[in-house]
Order: C-alpha cells, then sequence, then structure tokens
C-alpha cells in the first residue's frame, strides 16, 4: 500500500497522525503473519477464482427471463447448461491485446460463472439464450399451470 510522502514542517508538538498509521499498519502486518504464516502468493499463481456477471431476473407471466452484463464477449466464449433444476452459465472474457501502456483496467477480465437454481414450473427443454449488445438473455419458459377441476364423488 502506498502512503503519502510526509514532510516534517518545524511541529510544534510531537504528534505526526502519519506515524500512528505507519505503526497501525505494521502492527496490522505482524497480526496477518502470525494469523496466516504461509507467504501471500499472486492471483497468477494461485488461480484466479472465477466472478460472477451482474444480472438481473425477471418473473413474467410465462417465463423466467435473466440478463446477464458480458460486455466484449463473444457467444462462443459462454456456455449455457442445465442440469438437474439448475441453470449453469459459464465462459471467460478475455483480455484484449493492446499496444500502448494500461494506466488503469476496472473492467473484469478471466473466467465468469453464474448459476441459479431453476423453480419447479420451468421447461428445461425450451430455456432460449441470446447475446446482443453484451446482454446475454437467457429465456426460461414456464410450464402451463394445469386448471383445477372438480372431481365428483361417486356413490
Amino acid at each position: 500500500m502506498t502512503q503519502p510522502v510526509r514532510r516534517d514542517r518545524g511541529q510544534i508538538s510531537g504528534w505526526a497522525p502519519l506515524r500512528e498509521f505507519e505503526e497501525l499498519q505494521a502492527r496490522m502486518d505482524q497480526l496477518m503473519q502470525t494469523t496466516f504464516p504461509f507467504p501471500a502468493r499472486p492471483l497468477s499463481e494461485i488461480g484466479e477464482e472465477p466472478w460472477a456477471p451482474l444480472a438481473d431476473v425477471e418473473d413474467t407471466e410465462d417465463a423466467y427471463v435473466m440478463e446477464l452484463e458480458l460486455p466484449g464477449v463473444r457467444k462462443n466464449d459462454v456456455t449455457v447448461e442445465v442440469t438437474d433444476g439448475e441453470l449453469d452459465i459459464h465462459g471467460e472474457v478475455k483480455d484484449k491485446g493492446r499496444t500502448g501502456v494500461l494506466r488503469r483496467q476496472t473492467r473484469r477480465i478471466g473466467r465468469f460463472g453464474y448459476r441459479t437454481t431453476l423453480p419447479q414450473n420451468a421447461d428445461t427443454e425450451k430455456i432460449t439464450a441470446d447475446l446482443a449488445h453484451g446482454i446475454l438473455t437467457v429465456r426460461v419458459p414456464k410450464v402451463s399451470q394445469a386448471t383445477p377441476r372438480r372431481i365428483e364423488i361417486s356413490d
């Protein structure tokens, strides 16, 4: 963590607020090292955990509609699967080749995953998926509900 440059300009009192932060950071570092004795490794060595894209789920009259934000992703880089009543969407956002120096990166790259359990009335045989303008839209139709009818009891 970078810290601001400290300049002592003839302080009358002996109070140095930045020194207190440095001491606090040193104590926290010591606590972390005693709690987790193994050295920290960069994510490239560990393997990045998949992240979940932002999603909206809408319950309409005839279907469940999920919209996931996947800007810059091609349809060949996304997989939509249904297994045992669970909808699993996963893929990868690939880093694009750059010619200049990257000064800031806030967009996520790497593997992503989104999983949800489908309700009992979901028709898993008729699920559709469409990727347009960076939005993956997955439509899960509902099974038509049987209307209740009265059964006469015979004598």
